[in-house]
């Protein structure tokens, strides 16, 4: 089994964008249920499914696998939960790991996190100075939450 163990975070200040270059992503959700979602995205002109079981702690099953894009794209638009999550990402390496900083769009405009994923959930990370306060176990900041009660309506 593949697993997932990510912490997330809300940012204190935007010097994180210095030098950082964006992909944008569309992605939307065939199930959002807790138990386990199905996602389908875009990376650029890439495309992928992706399944994911509960959340335990910063812990989860993970499964993911490249599709077509012409199929992901008709499926994103016929067959995904409304609305989107339109987001560009952006990679910054600190600390000897890659932060992965999502800045969204769309009804979630004005939200962005930071992710980063470890070996183990005790894991010891450098946090850069720009990290604010931890969202890890909050469902609002799941991406599949987001779709149900978008940012903008917080």
């Amino acid at each position: 089994m593949s697993t997932e163990i990510e912490r997330k975070f809300l940012l204190s200040d935007d010097t994180w964008r210095n030098g950082a270059v964006g992909t944008l992503y569309r992605q939307g959700y065939l199930s959002s249920v807790k138990e386990r979602t199905v996602r389908i995205r875009t990376i650029g002109d890439k495309a992928f499914l992706t399944i994911k079981g509960v959340t335990v702690g910063a812990t989860r099953a993970e499964y993911e696998y490249p599709i077509p894009p012409g199929d992901c794209n008709e499926m994103l638009d016929t067959l995904a939960e409304k609305p989107l999550i339109e987001k560009k990402r952006y990679k910054v390496r600190h600390g000897g790991l890659t932060w992965e900083i999502d800045e969204f769009f769309g009804e979630n405009r004005g939200l962005i996190v930071a992710e980063v994923e470890l070996e183990s959930e005790d894991q010891p990370f450098d946090r850069p100075s720009w990290l604010g306060q931890e969202v890890t176990g909050d469902p609002r900041y799941f991406n599949s939450s987001l779709i149900k009660h978008p940012f903008s309506k917080w």
